[in-house]
């Protein structure tokens, strides 16, 4: 009999949250953006559950009227190496904007987390959707969205190629003959290309899982062709059932045309699961959060996604305005599902601006709901497995508590890590080095 299908998870630790006013519950820990215990508390919390992954997401530019969390929180290399000192199985995923930093030195920073964890790196390869960014960048403007993909597409290639510099055996270390390493084992890139110039080689060797996985939360056109070609995992967001089978079935196809197997992509959907012991507890817990966030939070919410847009121009209660362009060169594919929402369902702009902000998953119930929801997506064809991010303060540990031992009795999630690397424990095979590799075929 063939192996069940095991679902695979991660968590996101986002401090104080994604609620632009989730720091006021009353059990929030309101630094929990720069908390080292928070982070460890959470990370080990994800351990305990088997999680496949942390993730900590970026971004490079704020204004006054960011969420909370956003102003104030750790950069994702330097948080994930001290997290890897503190756990031990589950893998360590970060944003890193592929606009506004150089390939040698982002190669250098996920090889070493990946040696300081012992093969359990990843990284989320990510475009820099506000075009404020180039601001902090000495930049005279952003990239315009399909520029951005190919030096994406550049970049990443350039990263690779780094990262086998130093083939698996090349350092022998040996004390009698006085030889540290065999010359023939090393690799200089030379790569010269449209937006990148790198000479190499890399001075740091691979981790036993070979390579970083690579992650990407492709939506776009450009996102999706971009995801498919290059990612080992791909976080994704959707509101129904159907929207996340077309997806998955859309990336797992174009995944197939590129020449890949599509079983070596691993889709993972956001979810914010709200837990009570019943529907009752549950919808209390969601109304104690929504009810934190004023009409005023919810419209500079909105307004992220817009290149923070000033909503507030505009009357509440008249139909969601027509803004144009806007936003196209940022978070494109969420804003084109936001207007195209608020044109189908004909809603007013503080209906679209409490929508975004406040959302009511489907994901909301008793612990046997959640389970039976994220059972139907993962065996309906609407995902591999899911990254969880808590609604409310103490929601990874409910879901851990209460959620993850009905998925294990049911035989669809792992009871013990079946690897103690990164890629293993997604079930994605070890990159081969391409000079090992050459010789092998030669």
């Amino acid at each position: 009999m063939p192996k069940q299908k095991q679902l695979k998870l991660g968590a996101i630790i986002h401090g104080v949250g994604g609620n632009v006013s989730g720091w006021r519950h009353p059990d929030a820990i309101t630094d929990a953006s720069v908390n080292f215990g928070f982070y460890k508390q959470q990370a080990q919390k994800a351990e305990s559950g088997k999680f496949d992954l942390v993730f900590i997401a970026d971004g490079l530019y704020i204004t006054e009227k960011s969420i909370p969390h956003f102003l104030n929180r750790f950069e994702p290399i330097t948080i994930l190496s001290a997290l890897g000192a503190v756990t031990s199985n589950i893998g360590l995923v970060g944003t890193l904007s592929t606009s506004y930093s150089e390939p040698f030195t982002v190669s250098r920073q996920f090889a070493s987390i990946d040696l300081i964890s012992d093969g359990r790196a990843g990284w989320n390869i990510v475009t820099s959707p506000l075009e404020g960014s180039a601001k902090n960048y000495s930049k005279d403007q952003h990239p315009s969205h399909p520029e951005r993909y190919r030096i994406a597409d550049e970049y990443l290639q350039v990263a690779r190629g780094l990262w086998d510099s130093w083939e698996d055996d090349a350092f022998t270390r040996d004390k009698e003959s006085g030889v540290f390493f065999d010359p023939s084992k090393l690799h200089t890139l030379n790569h010269k290309g449209e937006f990148f110039s790198v000479q190499g080689p890399l001075n740091i060797a691979r981790s036993k899982q070979g390579q970083p996985v690579i992650f990407q939360a492709g939506a776009s056109e450009d996102g999706r062709a971009f995801a498919a070609k290059v990612a080992d995992a791909i976080f994704a967001g959707h509101e129904t059932l159907e929207e996340a089978q077309a997806y998955y079935k859309d990336i797992k196809s174009r995944a197939a045309a590129y020449g890949r197997s599509p079983d070596e992509v691993v889709i993972l959907p956001g979810i914010s699961p709200i837990i009570g012991r019943t529907e009752e507890e549950a919808e209390r817990k969601y109304q104690e959060v929504a009810s934190l966030v004023t009409i005023d939070k919810a419209l500079d919410f909105l307004g992220r996604f817009f290149e923070h847009f000033d909503f507030s121009q505009f009357p509440l209660d008249e139909p969601f305005p027509d803004l144009g362009d806007i936003g196209s060169n940022s978070f494109r594919s969420g804003t084109d599902k936001i207007k195209q929402n608020a044109k189908e369902k004909n809603q007013t702009l503080r209906q679209v601006a409490l929508s975004v902000a406040t959302p009511r998953s489907e994901f909301t119930g008793t612990p046997e709901h959640v389970a039976d929801r994220i059972q139907i997506w993962f065996e309906e064809g609407g995902a591999d497995g899911f990254i969880i991010a808590a609604a409310i303060p103490k929601g990874l540990d409910d879901f851990v508590d209460l959620v993850v031992p009905i998925l294990q009795e049911r035989g669809i999630y792992r009871t013990e890590y079946e690897a103690d690397t990164l890629r293993g424990n997604l079930g994605l095979p070890i990159p081969v080095n391409r000079y090992t590799k050459v010789e092998a075929n030669s």
